[in-house]
Protein backbone atom coordinates (compact mmCIF):
# COMPACT_ATOMS: atom_id res chain seq x y z
CA UNK A 1 0.00 0.00 0.00
CA UNK A 2 1.41 3.40 -0.98
CA UNK A 3 1.77 6.23 1.52
CA UNK A 4 -1.19 8.54 1.74
CA UNK A 5 -1.23 12.29 2.29
CA UNK A 6 -3.99 13.61 4.54
CA UNK A 7 -4.87 17.28 4.61
CA UNK A 8 -7.39 18.99 6.87
CA UNK A 9 -8.60 22.51 6.10
CA UNK A 10 -10.77 24.41 8.57
CA UNK A 11 -12.34 27.84 8.38
CA UNK A 12 -15.15 30.01 9.70
CA UNK A 13 -17.51 31.71 7.29
CA UNK A 14 -19.28 35.01 7.40
CA UNK A 15 -22.81 33.97 8.46
CA UNK A 16 -24.36 35.40 5.28
CA UNK A 17 -22.10 33.15 3.15
CA UNK A 18 -23.07 29.76 4.61
CA UNK A 19 -25.77 28.94 2.04
CA UNK A 20 -23.52 29.89 -0.89
CA UNK A 21 -20.63 27.86 0.53
CA UNK A 22 -22.82 24.79 1.04
CA UNK A 23 -24.15 25.07 -2.53
CA UNK A 24 -20.58 25.19 -3.87
CA UNK A 25 -19.62 22.17 -1.75
CA UNK A 26 -22.60 20.23 -3.12
CA UNK A 27 -21.34 21.00 -6.64
CA UNK A 28 -17.87 19.69 -5.71
CA UNK A 29 -19.36 16.50 -4.29
CA UNK A 30 -21.54 16.04 -7.39
CA UNK A 31 -18.47 16.42 -9.64
CA UNK A 32 -16.59 13.89 -7.50
CA UNK A 33 -19.50 11.45 -7.71
CA UNK A 34 -19.51 11.79 -11.52
CA UNK A 35 -15.74 11.71 -12.04
CA UNK A 36 -14.81 9.30 -9.22
CA UNK A 37 -11.11 10.25 -9.16
CA UNK A 38 -9.01 7.24 -8.22
CA UNK A 39 -7.15 7.37 -4.92
CA UNK A 40 -9.14 10.23 -3.39
CA UNK A 41 -11.14 10.28 -0.19
CA UNK A 42 -12.81 13.60 0.59
CA UNK A 43 -15.21 14.67 3.30
CA UNK A 44 -16.69 17.99 4.38
CA UNK A 45 -18.43 18.74 7.66
CA UNK A 46 -20.16 21.80 9.06
CA UNK A 47 -19.53 22.20 12.76
CA UNK A 48 -22.29 22.71 15.32
CA UNK A 49 -21.75 26.50 15.42
CA UNK A 50 -23.25 26.59 11.90
CA UNK A 51 -20.48 28.71 10.36
CA UNK A 52 -17.32 26.61 10.73
CA UNK A 53 -16.34 23.91 8.22
CA UNK A 54 -13.73 21.16 8.10
CA UNK A 55 -12.59 19.47 4.88
CA UNK A 56 -10.45 16.32 4.96
CA UNK A 57 -8.74 15.02 1.85
CA UNK A 58 -6.74 11.79 1.63
CA UNK A 59 -4.79 11.07 -1.54
CA UNK A 60 -1.62 9.23 -2.61
CA UNK A 61 1.61 10.87 -1.50
CA UNK A 62 3.90 12.16 -4.24
CA UNK A 63 1.22 13.01 -6.81
CA UNK A 64 -1.04 16.00 -7.28
CA UNK A 65 -4.21 15.70 -5.22
CA UNK A 66 -6.96 14.67 -7.71
CA UNK A 67 -9.28 17.17 -6.03
CA UNK A 68 -7.27 20.02 -7.59
CA UNK A 69 -8.40 18.91 -11.07
CA UNK A 70 -12.13 18.97 -10.27
CA UNK A 71 -13.73 22.01 -11.98
CA UNK A 72 -16.29 22.62 -9.21
CA UNK A 73 -13.51 22.59 -6.60
CA UNK A 74 -11.72 25.34 -8.52
CA UNK A 75 -14.95 27.39 -8.55
CA UNK A 76 -15.33 26.78 -4.80
CA UNK A 77 -11.76 27.93 -4.13
CA UNK A 78 -12.00 31.03 -6.34
CA UNK A 79 -14.22 32.98 -3.93
CA UNK A 80 -13.26 31.48 -0.58
CA UNK A 81 -11.37 34.62 0.54
CA UNK A 82 -14.59 36.63 0.23
CA UNK A 83 -16.64 34.11 2.25
CA UNK A 84 -14.39 33.56 5.27
CA UNK A 85 -13.74 35.64 8.37
CA UNK A 86 -10.03 34.66 8.41
CA UNK A 87 -7.85 32.68 6.00
CA UNK A 88 -8.46 28.90 6.06
CA UNK A 89 -6.09 26.86 8.21
CA UNK A 90 -4.43 23.98 6.32
CA UNK A 91 -2.84 21.13 8.26
CA UNK A 92 -1.04 18.16 6.74
CA UNK A 93 -1.55 14.99 8.74
CA UNK A 94 0.22 11.65 8.78
CA UNK A 95 -2.33 9.02 7.84
CA UNK A 96 -1.87 5.92 9.98
CA UNK A 97 -4.73 4.07 8.33
CA UNK A 98 -8.31 4.31 7.18
CA UNK A 99 -11.32 2.19 7.95
CA UNK A 100 -14.36 2.95 5.84
CA UNK A 101 -17.14 0.76 7.17
CA UNK A 102 -19.77 2.95 5.56
CA UNK A 103 -18.58 2.31 2.00
CA UNK A 104 -18.04 -1.37 2.76
CA UNK A 105 -21.61 -1.64 4.07
CA UNK A 106 -22.93 -0.01 0.88
CA UNK A 107 -21.04 -2.52 -1.28
CA UNK A 108 -22.25 -5.58 0.64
Amino acid sequence: MSKMRSVMVSYTLKPECVAENEALIREVLADLERERPAGLSYSVSRLSDGVSFVHVSVSPEGVENPLMRVPAFQRYRDGIKDRVLAPPVRVEMLSLGLFDGITQAEVA
